[in-house]
């Protein structure tokens, strides 16, 4: 075979030759002009399998695979080498064995000193591992932009070292609103307000990532639309190999939803411990007024005593004095009674439209002529099942703090209408869920900023100056509209006024009609024989005389056991006259339950500093009636006359 090559003078171990020889990581061998092999090295042999006799004389295509052999990419290969000087590759080459390997390839053409083509020079190189490192990381890389891609919930991004943005996946579309197009190449800082623009927050941010590895923070930023969110944003120097910056990754979660349900959760546990003090501080007041009222009752009876048998003038003057100081205490113990939901109530239906205008002249004089007084009330206002005089009291005490509010004068409204509480939106989110018919007093005074809002329904807290406020009239609002099953609402800003809405249940049918309490019927009581029973010795005292001097023998004792010993001894006994809260285990409750299995004839009449509704009367004996301390030698009186005419 013709190759244009003399074997003999390519095989000379010359020391180039040698060179060639024992090179094994490329093989290195030459071609004829058509392509025939004419040498071959031990790097060739080892690459493709073939040994030098085997292959020498045979065309090298058959190194390449079907496909391009197919395709005439071997001639294509040697043509190119030949016209433009050198052919340089990769691809798949096949090895004796029939396996593959990615070979790197690089023909040149040989030319003779007269410029004829007298072969070419192959040198190739098998490159599967790098191949398959590269591929490998090309894998990786594509999975990794999968991934980013593909994450939705995060704004994961590139900025370059000067705060641009470089790519953008597309959680940073969702949450962000830009689109790739319309957002790389644009400044991280268009992201931020305008008050951490004015801070130079981007740039502190950038400056910190790269002066200690990191930056994390929480604020608001802003979308497309101008929307704001609150992020989570983290943000990550990157270096090359060789510690250069190239830029910075950044991701940014919108958490709004979290701060909200966090906002939520604090306002409600703030709410819980504001409701939990004014529940203890209630219970606390509670025991204050029933005390209180033992007194109280010691002081008036006393001087209801002294007044029966006065005749100077002068000394009737100071008991009446003593009389009106002894009333205001009462009054006193009253608004604590109802800040802590334990003053007796009597709640009829009524429409608070018709209690605020047969009490609007009240409230117009209370204001003054430098307040403007407007009344809204809704026509078609529901009912609410209230005490009418309680209501009226708490309407007087906000209009009172509102014009207070308002040395200089002002607007002052009430207005009413029905609302429902517990739908979706509800600004009411606190009402159990139903009819509501609100109150609202708004004025536009002083108002009053954020930590007064939280203790304005404190009992004896007070904004005003010393002497002119006791801060008990908001609580006994609160008391008030809490009792009735009802809530108050309260807003207030500094400088603009305050608006406080009572919501009270409402109620279907019309107002009830009080009856004509002058047809009370005077029936005389002969005397009997009554058993007080009382602990506290100077209330016992008292109550000794009063019923003396209303013609009754008395019996005492200081608890419920020893009135029982009383009882079963063969003594007429007319009245039970007990304390509700006694010592020794037995209550005047249990007591009253007792005497009337002893003796089913005898007429009971019970006592308490606390009201009648925080007592348990559940499974009473009939015609067994009740009297809030502190009571008068009157009001007592009263009461055994009911009793007479049950019994």
């Amino acid at each position: 075979m013709d190759t244009g090559l003399e074997y003999g003078s390519l095989r000379n171990k010359e020391p180039f030759q040698l060179l060639i020889d024992s090179i094994t990581d490329y093989a290195i061998y030459m071609l004829d002009p058509t392509g025939i092999i004419a040498s071959w090295n031990p790097g060739a042999q080892r690459f493709k399998g073939y040994t030098e006799s085997e292959i020498l004389g045979e065309h090298f295509s058959r190194f390449y695979t079907p496909e391009e052999r197919a395709a005439g990419r071997p001639l294509r290969a040697l043509r190119i080498a030949a016209t433009e000087g050198r052919f340089e590759d990769e691809g798949w080459r096949v090895r004796k064995d029939g396996t593959r390997f990615w070979a790197h390839v690089i023909i040149d053409p040989i030319i003779d000193p007269s410029g004829r083509l007298t072969g070419f020079a192959k040198v190739t190189r098998d490159v599967t591992e790098r191949r398959e490192a590269q591929e490998a990381l090309r894998q990786s890389e594509q999975r990794f932009r999968l991934l980013v891609q593909g994450v939705t919930d995060y704004a994961i991004f590139m900025l370059d070292t000067g705060g641009y943005v470089a790519n953008w996946n597309a959680g940073a579309e969702r949450i962000k609103g830009y689109r790739v197009d319309e957002i790389v190449g644009q400044h991280f800082s268009r992201f931020y307000t305008e008050e951490d623009l004015a801070a130079g927050i981007p740039r502190k941010a950038l400056k910190t990532a790269l002066e200690e590895g990191k930056f994390e923070a929480e604020g608001w930023r802003l979308r497309k639309d101008g929307s704001r969110f609150w992020a989570n944003v983290v943000i990550d120097p990157i270096y090359d190999d060789e510690g250069r910056l190239t830029g910075f990754a950044k991701v940014t979660r919108d958490i709004t939803e979290r701060r909200e349900a966090q906002e939520a959760l604090k306002q409600t546990q703030a709410a819980l411990f504001q409701s939990q003090k004014m529940e203890a501080v209630g219970q606390l007041t509670g025991g204050i007024a029933h005390d209180f009222n033992n007194l109280l009752t010691i002081i008036v009876n006393n001087l209801d005593l002294l007044t029966r048998n006065a005749s100077n003038p002068r000394d009737k003057r100071l008991i009446e004095s003593a009389h009106r100081a002894a009333e205001r205490g009462a009054k006193l113990t009253q608004q604590l009674l109802a800040f802590s939901r334990r003053q007796p109530l009597q709640p009829e239906l009524n429409n608070p439209n018709t209690l605020i205008r047969g009490f609007e002249p009240v409230f117009r004089r209370a204001c003054g002529e430098a307040i403007d007084l407007q009344l809204d009330l809704a026509p078609d206002l529901k009912a609410a099942n209230i005490d009418g005089p309680q209501f009226e009291v708490s309407l007087l005490n906000l209009v009172v703090n509102a014009r207070d509010a308002m040395p200089d004068g002002g607007r002052l409204s009430i207005s009413t209408r029905n609302v429902s509480s517990g739908g979706s939106g509800n600004a009411w989110v606190e009402a159990t869920p139903g009819e509501y018919v609100a109150i609202t007093v708004a004025d536009t005074g002083q108002g009053m900023p954020p930590e007064i809002l939280t203790r304005v329904f404190e009992p004896f807290f007070t904004t005003k100056e010393v002497g002119k406020g006791t801060g008990l009239g908001l609580s006994q609002v609160y008391g008030f509209v809490s009792q009735s099953g009802g809530h108050v609402d309260i807003d207030s800003i500094p400088g603009q006024g305050t608006r406080i809405m009572l919501l009270l249940p409402a109620q279907d049918g019309d107002e009830e009609k009080g009856e004509d309490s002058e047809e009370e019927r005077q029936i005389r009581q002969s005397a009997g024989t009554v058993l007080i029973v009382e602990d506290e010795p100077e209330v016992l005292d008292i109550a000794v005389e009063i019923f003396e001097s209303l013609g009754y023998d008395v019996l005492t004792a200081g608890d419920a056991p020893s009135a029982l010993d009383v009882l079963r001894r063969d003594v007429d006994i007319d009245v039970l006259f007990s304390d509700v809260v006694m010592p020794r285990g037995m209550n005047g409750l249990d007591l009253a339950k007792e005497s009337r299995r002893l003796r089913p004839d005898i007429r009971i009449l019970l006592a308490s500093g606390y009201p009648m509704s925080t007592l348990p009367f559940q499974g009473m004996p009939d015609g067994t009636s009740f009297i809030s301390k502190p009571y008068r030698w009157t009001e007592l009186a009263d009461k055994l006359r009911s009793l007479r005419r049950v019994s």
